[in-house]
């Protein structure tokens, strides 16, 4: 069953969109970032370099949200070469501000419901295509970078802030270099 939030001044009673939320580690113990610029700050023209924030995206009706991570993580970067390395049992959620309800998200939902997963990447930063991957699909982001997951809350959009501190919480022991593998002769 879906969970709905109302604010007592608004009419709006929309739910919230069930998603899963993807914090890519690097070998360095970076994480991986998008910028992104959503439609209503365009079309507000708002003095800003676009929002960044952590690969994340809607489940699908009837799709595992491990599965659904996996996808997301294709769909807005490229990436294949990833390991499910952690997940944060239950949702965590966000809410819109009053003044982007009916107006984010496609005026659909009132914020996200998202289950999240660490993953290790595999590949290397030639992987990585922030590209659309059909016609039917848009580009999600304009800019990408590796940055210490610490920092993945101070520059986020502030609704997102809340959520991602959790997130820094519980993955930040995924955060540490991983030793460089050397091959045996």
């Amino acid at each position: 069953m879906p969970a709905f939030i109302t604010h007592s001044d608004a009419p709006l009673r929309l739910p919230l969109r069930p998603c899963v939320g993807v914090v890519l580690f690097n070998a360095e113990g970076l994480v991986w970032v998008g910028r992104h610029t959503p439609k209503w700050a365009r079309e507000r023209e708002q003095e800003h370099k676009g929002f960044w924030q952590l690969p994340q995206g809607g489940i699908e009706p009837l799709e595992p949200s491990r599965e659904a991570a996996f996808r997301e993580l294709w769909e807005e970067t490229g990436v294949r070469n990833a390991a499910l390395i952690g997940e944060i049992p239950g949702w965590l959620t966000y809410e819109l501000p009053q003044d982007l309800l009916g107006v984010a998200l496609k005026g659909k939902y009132a914020g996200h419901r998202l289950r999240w997963y660490a993953m290790r990447f595999e590949g290397n930063d030639s992987e990585i295509d922030i590209g659309p991957k059909g016609a039917a699909m848009k580009r999600e982001f304009d800019a990408w970078q590796w940055v210490p997951l610490a920092e993945v809350p101070r520059i986020a959009i502030e609704f997102r802030r809340p959520v991602y501190e959790e997130v820094v919480q519980e993955f930040a022991r995924f955060g540490r270099r991983q030793p460089t593998q050397i091959a045996a002769e």
